[in-house]
């Protein structure tokens, strides 16, 4: 929720449909929860599983049952649900994110 000096109704909100907002802000800083990061912290990360490094972070979309992350593979794009059975770990130093996500989301799964 975004509250602005002398927006104070609906019409006054309207007038703004397609303004950029800017905000000074540290790109650095991470927010005062844990386990919580900004988009563009997340964005560029290598992703990887089981040790071996399968795409990158292309975007965070925020959808209404849970945040993804839309990984770019070599071959596709994977949207993988952001939660801590999925990614259980996120090392913004080291630049990667650890991936344990279910079968048949990256691979093809053949019937027998």
């Amino acid at each position: 929720m975004l509250f602005l000096e002398n927006v104070d109704d609906r019409n006054a909100a309207e007038t703004l449909i397609k303004a950029i907002l800017l905000v000074n802000a540290d790109v650095e800083v991470l927010p005062e929860e844990p386990d919580a990061w900004y988009d563009h912290q997340l964005i560029g990360l290598k992703v990887v599983r089981d040790g071996v490094q399968i795409g990158e972070i292309i975007r965070v979309d925020h959808l209404p049952a849970q945040d993804c992350l839309a990984i770019k593979t070599d071959t596709e794009e994977v949207l993988l649900p952001f939660i801590k059975a999925f990614v259980p770990t996120v090392d913004i130093d080291k630049g990667e994110v650890t991936i344990t996500p279910p079968g048949g989301l990256f691979e093809e799964v053949v019937e027998e």
